[in-house]
């Protein structure tokens, strides 16, 4: 019975043993394959996926803008003198033809007087020659004089004619510069700037101010029955200016209020340092509510190209192929595709050919990623990419 007892003993410690080891061993092997899944999930990068957006039906665009008057004419003297007196001042409504202001230009008037006087001593050598020629003409039918003295006569009455005729432009010219003296609207309008005072001196063509001032012109009329209102434009949105294009524009002085511009053409180049196109739009104002020179705020509206896509500017991958994004298959394997961009932005951008609304597109690829390799799919911290607004996980 002892024997019995004994062997039952070790038969029983054999077994423990045994499933001791059994369980460490599997253990063991579970833990290999633990490892071996973690390690093949840890060598496979992680991606985050976007589906491609339709873009908007509306493309809408807010840019400044400046308004300008629809006629704006800085006057410039043209006769060298002392103002004698100004008659309109900042913001005086005018017509055209109103006295603006009087030059006195004493220099100007001996000039003209002088040009007069010039004309009469002309016209008494012209009416010599004139009464010469007749009698040489009449002694010639005689045969009392020869020919040529007759055409020396000729010639002195032609000569006379033309020095006549230089002086009497002379006079208009000078009779001219006369109506300068007297600065005069150039059409119906608004004085917006006056630059000169009573005793001040101008000169001619320049409008400068002789002994203490600095101003470039006398006076600045502006019609402002309608404005200009001029906006640069980016390269990429310039499509969207057509005609029939209307605009809503606002100004710091009225918040609350819109106004309607209408396009009126587009300057068909841009300017190489800025890539913008200058743009013209115009506002109607009968009511002179705005003013030259104006600060705005342009909201321009326009339809936008059928069958185009948004993606975050982050998915595009620039190779030496062109513009391409990874897409990924059914089975998670990277797969790299030619698209065609339209307007890129610094969040999202327009692509007009090349992805479907189905594709899987991977956000923000890594630089290290390959075509044809396997990726796992995870999905961002809720506001870690706010540029994707569908991300699959």
């Amino acid at each position: 019975m002892a024997s019995l007892s004994r062997n039952t003993v070790l038969a029983t410690g054999v077994c423990a043993v045994a499933l001791l080891v059994g369980y460490q061993v599997v253990t063991r092997i579970h833990a290999v394959a633990e490892l071996r899944a973690e390690t093949l999930s840890n060598a496979l990068p992680d991606v985050a996926v976007v589906h491609a957006k339709p873009s908007p039906k509306d493309v809408t665009l807010t840019l400044p803008g400046n308004i300008d008057a629809w006629y704006q004419a800085p006057i410039f003297p043209q006769a060298s003198g002392y103002v004698k007196m100004w008659y309109k001042d900042y913001g005086a409504e005018v017509k055209t033809g109103d006295v603006l202001a009087e030059i006195n230009a004493p220099s100007l008037d001996a000039q003209y007087a002088q040009a007069k006087a010039d004309l009469a001593a002309a016209e008494a050598k012209y009416n010599l020659a004139v009464v010469s020629a007749d009698r040489w003409h009449a002694m010639a039918k005689s045969q009392a004089v020869s020919g040529q003295s007759v055409s020396v006569a000729d010639a002195n009455r032609k000569a006379g004619l033309a020095e006549m005729q230089a002086a009497q432009h002379n006079v208009d010219r000078f009779e001219a510069l006369e109506k300068f003296k007297t600065i005069v609207a150039p059409f119906d309008g608004v004085v917006t700037s006056r630059d000169i005072n009573v005793g001040d001196y101008v000169s001619s063509g320049a409008g400068e101010h002789g002994s203490n001032g600095d101003a470039s012109q006398l006076f600045v009329v502006s019609d402002m029955h309608k404005m200009r209102l001029f906006v640069s434009v980016p390269e990429t949105f310039s499509y969207i200016l057509k005609p029939g294009m209307t605009a809503e524009v606002t100004v710091p002085q009225f918040p609350n209020q819109a106004f309607k511009a209408d396009f009126l053409t587009i300057a068909r180049g841009y300017d190489p340092n800025t890539r913008t196109a200058v743009t013209e739009f115009t506002i109607d104002n009968d009511k002179h509510v705005l003013w030259p020179g104006t600060f705005a705020s342009v909201k321009m509206t326009a339809p936008s190209t059928p069958g185009v896509f948004q993606i975050p500017t982050a998915a595009l991958v620039f190779q030496e192929k062109g513009m391409q994004v990874a897409v990924l298959d059914a089975n998670d394997v990277v797969h790299y595709r030619n698209i065609e961009v339209g307007r890129m932005a610094d969040t999202e951008t327009d692509v007009v050919s090349g992805i479907t609304a189905t594709d899987r597109i991977i956000n923000n690829p890594p630089a290290d990623l390959l075509e044809g390799q396997k990726v796992h799919v995870v999905q961002p911290a809720k506001g870690y990419d706010q540029a994707s607004e569908e991300i699959e996980g």
